[in-house]
């Protein structure tokens, strides 16, 4: 009995979209590259629930005809490419010609579509790969997709989709790998019938500010600098920020021939050229565009199109690195030396008479791998070999506190709660509190302390919304990217939970009228930037992670400040609090809060 047969082509549909179409994010992608591909000069994007409901892309572009519409949506059937060959020289986005198939196996999908020398266009209808209808219709000059109710019939993909906002969210993030590399083409995004995004023609510059920053007042760009360089191999130009403008959380996008890119080698080209520059854990956002022959890469080898092969990846690596050094070089702090201009050198000169000569003692005969020195003889250190004598085999100090880092080890208990109520407390340079145990004597941290205990408190009021809030005298503004507006709008229930007032004010910004109450007087703005910092850097998903991220940036906030004088009631009250917590010796980032200064080293101290 054979045991071997063909898939139906919906199976085989259904199968290859599974690489094509992962999420939302890709639908947006494949079509909206086609629009881009069909000469669109304006483009709009409509959606609905993150996509799951409705993706909507409408164009200008040149439509297709009856024929072409319906040959679109078959497998391997595209206009980019008509032999392998072709596969060298492209420079469309898209042109495997899986796109369209891979969309319509997945989803109920309806187009229209009209040419320009068309008095009518076309109107045709796919669900899962069965065509509905196909007719005539009227409408304007380009093609209008309509992509619904996604993953209608795999529903274990549908099942897996994250939360609207976190799809909502890589919805963007596609959106801006687009939108950056083709500032000429103006572009809307729409979500649940409010505009997110709305990008006029313009430049790089204008349409990075216009993505990330605030177009009225340009403060993103003016924190970047410009590079470009031209060579026989590849152009390269864009923008990179200085440093001391990078940030924790960083912008960074590498497009090649109109392409986004993802390319970790050449990341580490412009980190190398930032070297010494930047604290730790900071990175530096910039936006490098490379123009190369199509010849030169390979752009087939993953369905994303985001992984590129490059013929000469070494070349390019050091032409990229000489650039970014070259831009950051021109816009340096340091100050110039003209050695033309004596007021340029910062060395006092002799108000009259001719400058002299340094005269330095030189030893020709000089052998560093020798004792004799006929300069300094008695600078050089002879029988050398005596000072390390008795050294040999000698063992490391005994009861040297060793760090644990191992997660099962249990740290021994130094504090208990009736212990604290009778004894005495000291407050040491505005920072720790000394509190006598069995043991020896606790150092405590008094601002880790503090935010240990805020963070279990604001986490218990996030789980029942027990949160207090102060009302302000004068409401404060925040202004936030479309991205943090759309995290703030992700968070804004919890935000209200635990003691926030806020509203939304326009796409991009919000109305702050009340803040918790363990914030005193403190501005609400920075603590709120805080917080969508946080979430962002730590890429939180679920509605438990952003609660922490809450919680730990408040509690970080509202903490007892270091040189904050106690009195004894304070220290008292703090340390009962802390020490009733399950987990009181670390804060939640794992920073130590206390430290036992044992009995057996203070009397070795006598």
């Amino acid at each position: 009995m054979d045991i071997i047969h063909l898939l139906p082509d919906s199976v085989a549909n259904q199968i290859a979209a599974g690489e094509v179409i992962q999420r939302p994010a890709s639908c947006l992608k494949e079509l909206v590259e086609n629009s881009l591909d069909a000469g669109a000069k304006r483009i709009q994007v409509i959606v609905r629930d993150a996509g799951r409901t409705l993706l909507q892309v409408i164009d200008d572009g040149i439509g297709m005809s009856e024929m072409d519409a319906r040959l679109a949506f078959e497998r391997h059937a595209t206009s980019k490419i008509r032999e392998a060959q072709d596969l060298f020289t492209l420079r469309t986005m898209g042109f495997r010609g899986e796109a369209l198939a891979s969309i319509c196996a997945v989803a109920q999908v309806e187009m229209t579509t009209r040419r320009a020398e068309d008095e009518t266009g076309t109107l045709l209808e796919i669900h899962g790969s069965d065509v509905i209808r196909q007719e005539v219709c009227s409408c304007p000059v380009g093609t209008n997709i309509k992509v619904s109710n996604l993953f209608f019939n795999v529903p274990v993909r549908r099942k897996f989709l994250k939360t609207d906002q976190t799809e909502l969210r890589n919805l963007l993030t596609e959106f801006y790998h687009i939108v950056l590399v083709y500032p000429k083409v103006s572009f809307t995004f729409v979500h649940n019938d409010e505009i997110l995004l709305e990008l006029p023609a313009g430049s790089e510059k204008q349409r990075i500010e216009a993505v990330f920053g605030n177009p009225k007042r340009n403060v993103y760009t003016s924190a970047f600098v410009e590079i470009k360089t031209d060579t026989e191999l590849v152009n390269i130009h864009g923008f990179i920020v200085k440093p001391e403008n990078a940030t924790r959380k960083a912008e960074q996008y590498f497009f090649v021939n109109g392409r986004y890119m993802r390319h970790p080698y050449f990341q580490k080209a412009v980190m190398t050229a930032y070297s010494g520059m930047l604290p730790n854990d900071y990175q530096p956002s910039f936006f490098i565009y490379f123009d190369i022959s199509p010849e030169a890469i390979d752009v087939n080898i993953h369905p994303t199109k985001t992984e590129i092969k490059f013929a000469d990846e070494q070349m390019i690596f050091q032409i990229l690195m000489a650039c970014v050094r070259e831009g950051l070089g021109k816009f340096t702090l340091a100050p110039t030396i003209d050695f033309d201009n004596p007021s340029t050198i910062d060395i006092p000169l002799p108000s009259n008479g001719p400058v002299s000569r340094p005269q330095v003692a030189v030893d020709p005969t000089y052998n560093p791998f020798h004792t004799r020195n006929t300069i300094y003889p008695d600078k050089v250190p002879t029988h050398w070999e005596s000072l390390y004598e008795g050294l040999q085999g000698e063992k490391p100090a005994p009861n040297v506190p060793v760090f644990r880092e191992d997660p099962l080890f249990v740290e021994p208990e130094v504090l208990k709660s009736e212990d604290v109520e009778s004894c005495p407390l000291w407050q040491y340079n505005g920072k720790y509190i000394l509190v006598p145990s069995a043991n020896g004597l606790v150092l405590i941290n008094q601002h880790r302390a503090h935010s240990a205990v805020l963070y279990a408190q604001f986490m218990e009021q996030l789980t029942h919304t027990q949160g207090a809030s102060q009302q302000l005298l004068f409401p404060e503004v925040l202004e936030l990217s479309r991205e943090e507006m759309i995290l703030m709008s992700q968070m804004q229930g919890d935000l209200h939970a635990i003691g926030f007032d806020i509203a939304q004010l326009s796409p991009d910004s919000f109305s702050i009228q009340g803040i918790p109450a363990q914030l005193a007087n403190q501005s609400a703005i920075p603590v709120l930037q805080h917080i969508v910092q946080q979430v962002r850097e730590r890429e939180a998903d679920t509605q438990r992670e952003w609660q922490e991220q809450i919680a730990r940036a408040l509690a970080q906030s509202a903490a007892i400040p270091y040189g904050q004088t106690l009195t004894e009631q304070e220290m008292r009250d703090l340390v009962t609090r802390l020490v009733q917590l399950d987990h009181y010796r670390r804060t939640p980032e794992g920073k130590i809060i206390l430290s036992l200064l044992g009995d057996e080293e203070i009397a070795k101290r006598f």
